[in-house]
């Protein structure tokens, strides 16, 4: 898809937008159930079923996907298909590209050892390594509106409000 695609398909999206704001406003939702015999959760992905598990430095086993790797799995995803959506719409010269995601979290937090530890990653760096012959100032626009538009950082970045609720 090139910039002129692109914005064909976007258009009549952004006008009914701008019409109607509350159109705008979409639900997603994620769905999974706790696994019988291990300690696992199936997480249906639409496309297949998804095993999550204990981390091994918590005592799983590898064998079952880790929640904090699917993080930041979903954080490349997103911000590589936002990259791929920017670059389209500003005729970016974008040849091979990569997106990796690590995070620093301290096991002793999850697993209730220290209380000072956090629970959950204390750092996340997000590198993107470009095949371009594009001017820097351009290199760095792209960079910058991946990150304004990349919904998965933004997430993180902005702390949304978070509940969990419970039935029997």
């Amino acid at each position: 898809m090139d910039a002129v695609g692109l914005k064909e398909v976007q258009a009549p999206l952004k006008q009914v937008y701008r019409e109607a704001p509350e159109k705008a406003l979409i639900t997603l939702r994620a769905r999974g159930a706790l696994d019988d015999s291990e300690i696992a959760c199936r997480v249906e992905t639409g496309r297949m079923l998804a095993v999550a598990g204990l981390h091994p430095a918590t005592g799983g086993s590898g064998m079952e996907l880790c929640s904090g790797d699917m993080l930041l799995e979903a954080l490349v995803a997103c911000a590589g298909v936002t990259m791929k959506a920017v670059a389209t719409a500003l005729e970016f010269r974008l040849g091979a590209a990569t997106i990796e995601a690590e995070g620093d979290l301290d096991f002793r937090g999850t697993l209730g050892l220290a209380k000072d530890a956090p629970v959950g990653f204390c750092a996340i760096r997000l590198t993107c390594n470009l095949d371009t012959d594009e001017p820097q100032e351009r290199i760095d626009a792209l960079l910058k509106l991946t990150e304004r538009y990349c919904v998965v950082f933004q997430t993180l970045n902005s702390r949304p409000e978070l509940t969990v609720t419970g039935h029997a």
